[in-house]
């Protein structure tokens, strides 16, 4: 009778009955999962784009072209047709 008992404990041990893990822990296990990859997935793309990004030692594309120059705006303004050439020149003579 006692080894019938000891089978029975090893199948009840081995099949996880009356133990392991409750329903929280597997909801933290998947939570902690979905972190990693998608931190993994984060660094990455960070590390992919920032590198596409780069140019002349660390200078943002970007940064080559000069956004706050008045002539190239004003040409810009005028081909759009936003201005017309009697406005273009008025404007040129100012900021030149």
């Amino acid at each position: 009778m006692a080894e019938i008992r000891r089978m029975q404990e090893v199948v009840t041990l081995m099949w996880y009955w009356g133990g392991g893990v409750h329903w929280w822990g597997w909801l933290l296990g998947a939570l902690v999962m979905i972190a990693f990859w998608g931190t993994l997935i984060w660094v990455v793309w960070y590390f992919v784009t920032a590198g596409a990004h780069r140019l002349d030692g660390g200078r943002l594309q970007d940064d080559r072209l000069d956004k706050a120059d008045p002539k190239r705006i004003l040409d810009e303004r005028l081909a759009r047709g936003e201005i017309d050439a009697e406005e273009y020149r008025k404007l040129r003579d100012l900021i030149g």
